[in-house]
């Protein structure tokens, strides 16, 4: 992975709980996909096997994995809903709307004051992201 996805790894993981993260970072790594809660038990054998089935469909809730049900059983099978990368992008158009709704226009002043903050790499990532939604 290259320094910017192990950075958005980093990231990623920080968002998530201790446990979650822990379970992420197997999955992002190349965890064979789909995988199930046994799966996940092999690498982390001290938890419960009901510990990993609730954390695990919590992040299905959160959207960072998919569940899917195994035909004929009452198991479900799980993989990755996207990358990190993925995860922080939807993650943060989240808190931005987050943002806004409580704070309004005081939170786009805040964005406003912050581009002034910005590297030139940043500042062009931020132009780029502009015109492509022109």
């Amino acid at each position: 992975m290259a320094v910017s996805g192990d950075r958005d790894l980093e990231r990623a993981l920080g968002v998530l709980g201790p446990l979650e993260g822990r379970i992420m970072r197997a999955v992002w790594a190349g965890l064979e996909l789909p995988f199930t809660v046994r799966d996940i038990q092999s690498i982390t054998p001290e938890l419960a096997y009901t510990t990993l089935m609730t954390t695990l469909s919590r992040l299905a809730e959160k959207g960072v994995l998919t569940q899917n049900r195994v035909a004929g059983q009452r198991a479900y099978d799980y993989q990755a809903a996207g990358s990190p990368s993925d995860f922080l992008a939807v993650t943060s158009r989240e808190q931005v709307t987050k943002m806004l709704e409580q704070f309004g226009d005081a939170a786009l002043a805040a964005f406003a004051a912050r581009l002034d903050d910005l590297t030139t790499d940043q500042r062009e990532r931020v132009r780029e992201v502009v015109r492509c939604r022109e």
